[in-house]
């Protein structure tokens, strides 16, 4: 049977959760979880994740896989959340390493704070094969936003681009974030347009202009036809200039500070201070 997928919008931090499956009780994945994050009272919640359960139980549906695109810097993963209560394997991009590398030094994390991935319980290798019951996937390394960047094909009609590429009216992810490189994302995005027109591409968040509804779904010949920065006829050069003269417009995401410190592990916490109590930091005059 055809992969079947449903989608859920957390309307506050514009993202995209996914339920891929083939049928009714057979196996599933989810992809990019939200933990509802309120950044004025530092308070965590399940609301956006109790929607995916909900639908995955209604669906009599087992959670195979818990796919991350990257380590997000607009909202806090639920994985861990998930998969505690409906099991699953949380899985990343390898080079997962490089941007954890890069966050220990920023945050100063605890000095046993592993940059070898091993918080997550896979790590992709690029082109890797997998299966989310009988449906085959690969996973696409499509860096440029990160370096760890995901990108997965499933059943050969549907790609979940992740922040490579936006809706065609609002273009493409920004590449300003530590490790990040517009060259690097001009190719993995071209990548992504060799695939056949018709091939589904859903993405990871939707800012759309005014007077158009959220959408999560385009084409492979819609993003080549009419993305406003890398259709057809766009060169190399031409995206690099636009994307890194826009990112220096581009102010940090809300939720940057918090999120990334979370998901570098694996949606996990930090540790617990001696009051029993969890912390996040916010580094000073370093972003």
């Amino acid at each position: 049977m055809p992969a079947q997928i449903q989608s859920f919008l957390d309307a506050a931090s514009k993202t995209y959760t996914y339920v891929v499956y083939e049928q009714d009780g057979g196996q599933c994945a989810v992809v990019d979880p939200v933990l509802d994050y309120d950044p004025a009272s530092g308070r965590s919640g399940t609301a956006q994740a109790d929607r995916v359960i909900a639908f995955v139980r209604e669906h009599r549906l087992t959670v195979q896989w818990l796919l991350e695109t990257h380590a997000h810097a607009d909202h806090l993963s639920a994985a861990p959340y998930l998969r505690r209560e409906l099991g699953g394997k949380i899985a990343i991009g390898e080079s997962i390493g490089q941007v954890q590398n890069v966050f220990k030094a920023l945050f100063n994390l605890e000095p046993q704070f592993a940059v070898d991935g091993s918080q997550f319980d896979h790590q992709f290798a690029p082109d890797e094969s997998f299966l989310i019951g009988n449906l085959k996937a690969t996973a696409l390394h499509v860096p440029g936003h990160t370096p760890a960047d995901m990108a997965y094909l499933i059943d050969g009609d549907m790609i979940l681009v992740g922040d490579t590429l936006f809706m065609p009216d609002v273009g493409t992810a920004r590449c300003d974030f530590p490790g990040g490189d517009a060259h690097q994302l001009y190719t993995s995005i071209r990548k992504l347009l060799a695939f056949p027109a018709g091939v589904r591409l859903f993405v990871c968040h939707d800012y759309p202009p005014q007077g158009r509804e959220p959408q999560c779904m385009s084409t492979v010949g819609e993003q080549r036809q009419y993305n406003i920065h890398v259709r057809d006829g766009i060169d190399e050069t031409s995206f690099v200039a636009m994307r890194t003269q826009r990112d220096k417009t581009l102010g940090m995401p809300t939720l940057l500070l918090p999120a990334i410190q979370v998901n570098v592990r694996a949606g996990h916490l930090p540790p617990a201070e001696g009051n029993g109590v969890t912390y996040l930091k916010i580094p000073i005059n370093q972003l």
